[in-house]
């Protein structure tokens, strides 16, 4: 808020109004002192005055070389300083702390799909065995999220807004005073854009204002953040899953003296996991305040001025979810290049239900082979039930059910060898899954490519 009412000072020159002489005397230990201000010393001033700008304002110009005191907060509103501050707030921790963030963990997820790219796992639906994929297919399903919701932040961070339209947001004191438009050399400026240039981030002007910023652009950048915790709440959810004793696909890393309980020895706990699935729940229950926001009376009033002072949590929730993922141990390596992945386990899960869960290619083979009944029926509810019952394979139920059937026969002798091949061994039954993977770790480094 400081760094708005110190660019007022400079337009305002820039606009004829103060004495450049009189700028000058904004020494660098001037502006230092009142950089420092804090907000323990407004809340005392504000005991007096019951209005927080109005406190900053005179703290501000009891600091101030005195021919600059009455120039203070001249032509602005309460929340020209507020919502352009806290705009100024979000677009410099997305520049110089998520953002930077967010692509290392696309560099290591990066690395962690290519890695696993062909590493078979079996894939679920409804938290039952489903079909074939790989390892790397399931991270490059979560990396691909990521990306997406890293260029929507970058995205909406660029358009964040300032306003400084005073307090209707027509302008009013701006045009009576003749500073709304002003000569600067050669150039005509306006003096909103030039103010808010001083600011050094690329705040927008938005095509119209109230006495408050329209709320969408700050709710969308929101609402992008809330994508990306989402997001890793859903990895920190798969992998607790992942993480269960009858799984073990995955673990988190254990470090030399941690404890997994205070009582059962035995225990590793998954509380990084969890604590990415609980950060995203803590964002979740924020982004009701967000939607609260995109409504006030005529646009302006007091009743969510408080709820904006709690937004920057969704932001440090996320971070805090960035930082577990991305905190390194004794050898620098982040905690999500340390998951480690049993391939073992990976192996037997995959083998557990033999070729049951190719039953959706048999079917589809039947049918495709010429089949002329319900080959899906024929499958669910003759050849799986046959299989289970005899203890045999359904490759070898369905063989049996062709010997006795002529038109299960026909359409079994016609299946391509080639689906044959597929038929006797789940797992080639992958698909498109490392051809994917790869193709989403193409998308990241294009993505780190062009972001840096």
């Amino acid at each position: 808020m400081v760094e708005v009412e110190l660019a007022l000072l400079t337009t305002l020159a820039e606009a004829g109004l103060v004495p450049w002489e009189d700028i000058k005397l904004l020494t660098p230990e001037v502006r230092k002192r009142l950089l420092s201000i804090t907000t323990t010393e407004v809340d005392e001033v504000e005991r007096i005055t019951k209005h927080d700008v109005r406190a900053l304002v005179r703290i501000m110009q009891e600091i101030l070389p005195e021919p600059l005191r009455r120039w203070t907060h001249l032509l602005l509103t309460s929340y020209d300083v507020v919502d352009t501050a806290r705009a100024l707030q979000f677009k410099r921790a997305h520049k110089r702390v998520v953002r930077p963030m967010i692509q290392h963990l696309v560099y290591v997820f990066r690395i962690l799909a290519e890695r696993y790219a062909s590493t078979l796992q079996i894939g679920r639906t409804h938290g039952q065995h489903a079909l074939p994929i790989t390892v790397g297919f399931w991270l490059a399903t979560i990396l691909s999220r990521v990306l997406h919701n890293a260029k929507e932040m970058d995205c909406f961070a660029d358009r964040l807004c300032g306003k400084v339209s005073g307090a209707v947001g027509a302008y009013n004191s701006q045009i009576a005073t003749g500073v709304y438009e002003f000569k600067a050399g050669e150039e005509t400026e306006i003096f909103e854009e030039t103010l808010l240039g001083h600011l050094g981030e690329g705040l927008r002007t938005p095509p119209i204002s109230t006495q408050i910023l329209p709320p969408e652009p700050l709710a969308y950048y929101l609402f992008a953040v809330a994508g990306l915790s989402a997001t890793l709440g859903q990895f920190g959810a798969d992998s607790r899953q992942l993480t269960r004793t009858e799984i073990g696909e995955i673990a988190e890393p254990f470090l030399p003296g941690q404890v997994g309980s205070s009582t059962m020895a035995h225990k590793r706990n998954p509380f990084n996991f969890e604590i990415l699935q609980g950060m995203w729940e803590g964002v979740q229950a924020e982004m009701g305040k967000v939607l609260s926001l995109l409504i006030s009376e005529h646009q302006r009033d007091l009743v969510g001025s408080s709820l904006m002072r709690d937004l920057p949590t969704i932001v440090i929730r996320l971070v805090q979810q960035l930082d577990v993922l991305l905190r390194p141990d004794n050898e620098g390596v982040p905690f999500l290049e340390r998951v480690v992945v049993d391939k073992e386990a990976c192996d037997r899960n995959l083998a557990a239900r033999g070729d049951i869960v190719l039953a959706e290619l048999f079917y589809i083979a039947l049918q495709i082979a010429g089949f002329v009944g319900d080959a899906h029926e024929l499958v669910n509810h003759g050849a799986v039930k046959l299989a289970q019952r005899e203890g045999v394979s359904l490759f070898t139920a369905i063989e049996q059910i062709a010997y006795t059937d002529a038109g299960v026969g026909m359409a079994w002798n016609k299946i391509p060898q080639a689906t044959m091949d597929v038929l006797r061994d789940p797992r080639l039954y992958v698909g498109r899954a490392t051809e994917k993977t790869l193709q989403v770790c193409r998308d990241a480094d294009n993505y780190l490519r062009t972001s840096f």
